[in-house]
């Protein structure tokens, strides 16, 4: 899956542009925030599309941040992936 010489964060770099750091940083900010306050769940996720280069809508946005305040996300990654494809 991966070349000999390069690392897990490597590949992520190379397919996101983003780098290890900034990864490591927002998993940083994940493992300790407080994902039942709303306001703390709306700057990661804005966190996170900053990094993806994505734009999040305000009713994408309210969908997510419900889903996790409210400890109401999908258990499994295809089921997760439906609900952040939804139109």
């Amino acid at each position: 899956m991966f070349g000999k010489n390069d690392s897990f964060m490597d590949q992520i770099q190379k397919k996101t542009s983003v780098k290890p750091d900034e990864i490591m940083k927002l998993a940083n900010s994940v493992s300790q925030a407080n994902l039942q306050d709303e306001k703390t769940v709306r700057q990661l996720v804005a966190q996170v599309a900053k990094l993806a280069n994505k734009e999040v809508s305000k009713e994408k946005e309210d969908q997510i941040v419900n889903a996790i305040v409210n400890n109401n996300m999908p258990a499994d990654f295809s089921s997760l992936a439906k609900m952040f494809n939804k139109k």
